[in-house]
């Protein structure tokens, strides 16, 4: 007996599109969830501000993160935006949002079999099995364990019911708010809460199409293989015939997280090997490929228990246009090989962020060499190719250039790898190996 639910032959490209409804325009029911906001938020700083006589700043962020928590699952999300974003944000306030990284509390059981019944039909006729107790539950949904009919065990990632309008107000009010903040408070204007929730308010819509997030599953699963090198990682198969509009289905994984070290180093494996191959594969689909795995915290990260490196939940993902990827190859390049800083000055031309009449090529290249050469020269161990990128990219400001949300993307990725080696492999420098470009440089190994 077989089972064809409503994708069973893929989405189609109607069902792939983003519909984002738009952050400005307040609606009448808004106005009782914006007292609400406002009460929460109010009473959390103000309660956390009397328990301390000092450090009052910090206990304002710790308020704020509180009030995250109290009002559910789009604030909660905001919060773990803040904490995957160190360096971005204030320290203090990164540190209390730490805590929106922790599970959220599951929806009813019968809530999730509820939307599983309306997307695809009875989980009885369905599944051979089906786990109502949750393995993890995050802010926009939830994954159950089941076996298929045909007995392949699989996962089930279920979207929280309502979720959609329920963001889409909480989005919006915080909009509002943010923008009054930033009005009224120098401390705002220099946190810019209103880009922030623009970001959010970008990614989230993204994460609710469940269909989107199965096909770029797939896709990056099917390009790891492009190459025919990358056997050492992979990511769950889509189980298309059992995907619906809110529901997405995919092969079973056991592994454990990347920063469970201690327990990796326990099982035999092998550190530096396993994190050259995960960091291998995600460089090419980036600068290959163009779509690449957006939030690789460790939850996101395994190595399952047959020693393969595994990439799970695609919900954010960055798709970088070839303009931009050929800057980025540009910044890799001259990283790991021979810090000609012209063909970046090339690139910013090519794309607009320098205009022509500014200096020559030879001159702003001469005064990126004497930033970042010696950064790159020595000490590097020391050196974050992330915030290297990070810091090239903030040069484009000053000619009020904008870049795209995804090279961000990129360089938090290449931030938490790096943040990865110091426990897995403390002398392996990432933008010194060049065995990871193999593919996106063939021949530039043994040309340099």
């Amino acid at each position: 007996m077989t089972f064809r639910g409503p994708y069973a032959d893929g989405p189609s490209p109607e069902d792939l599109l983003v519909d984002s409804p738009p952050l400005r325009g307040l609606k009448p029911r808004d106005v009782g969830r914006l007292i609400v906001i406002a009460t929460v938020m109010g009473v959390s700083i103000g309660t956390a501000i009397l328990r301390v006589r000092d450090k009052k700043a910090t206990a304002v962020w710790g308020g704020v993160v509180t009030g995250f928590e109290r009002l559910g699952p789009t604030f909660v999300k905001l919060g773990q935006l803040i904490a995957s974003s160190p360096g971005i944000f204030p320290k203090p306030l990164a540190d209390a949002a730490l805590r929106c990284l922790d599970e959220v509390p599951p929806i009813d059981p019968a809530a999730a079999v509820a939307v599983i019944r309306e997307d695809l039909g009875d989980p009885g006729e369905i599944f051979k099995s089906f786990d109502e107790t949750p393995l993890s539950a995050a802010s926009i949904g939830q994954v159950h364990a089941c076996v298929l009919l045909d007995g392949r065990e699989a996962v089930v990632k279920i979207q929280r019911p309502g979720i959609r309008d329920r963001m889409a107000r909480d989005l919006r009010l915080a909009h509002l708010l943010s923008r009054f903040a930033e009005r009224i408070s120098k401390a705002a204007r220099l946190t810019k809460p209103t880009a922030i929730i623009e970001d959010l308010h970008a990614v989230t819509f993204q994460e609710l199409n469940s269909a989107l997030e199965a096909h770029r599953q797939h896709q990056f699963r099917e390009n790891l293989h492009k190459f025919g090198d990358n056997r050492q990682v992979t990511a769950p198969e889509i189980y298309w015939d059992h995907c619906g509009p809110r529901v997405i289905c995919m092969e079973r994984m056991y592994g454990t997280p990347f920063d469970e070290s201690d327990t990796l180093r326990e099982r035999g494996m092998d550190g530096p090997d396993m994190l050259r191959h995960g960091v291998k594969a995600w460089a090419e689909a980036c600068l290959i490929h163009g779509l690449f795995h957006g939030d690789v915290h460790a939850g996101n990260l395994w190595v399952l228990d047959d020693g393969r490196t595994c990439y799970l939940d695609f919900g954010i993902m960055g798709e970088i246009t070839p303009e931009w990827q050929q800057l980025l190859r540009d910044f890799f390049y001259t990283a790991m090989f021979d810090l000609d800083f012209t063909r970046i000055v090339r690139g910013y031309r090519r794309l607009g962020i320098i205009p022509e009449h500014v200096g020559t090529e030879a001159e702003i290249a001469m005064r990126m060499n004497l930033i970042f050469g010696p950064l790159l020269r020595t000490g590097l161990k020391n050196v974050s190719l992330g915030k290297t990128i990070v810091m090239l990219f903030d040069m484009a400001k000053q000619f009020e250039a904008e870049t795209p949300r995804e090279l961000v993307l990129v360089s938090k990725q290449l931030i938490y790898f790096e943040r990865y080696s110091k426990a897995l492999a403390p002398d392996w420098v990432l933008f010194t190996d060049r065995k990871l470009v193999t593919n996106i440089f063939p021949g530039a190994e043994d040309a340099a």
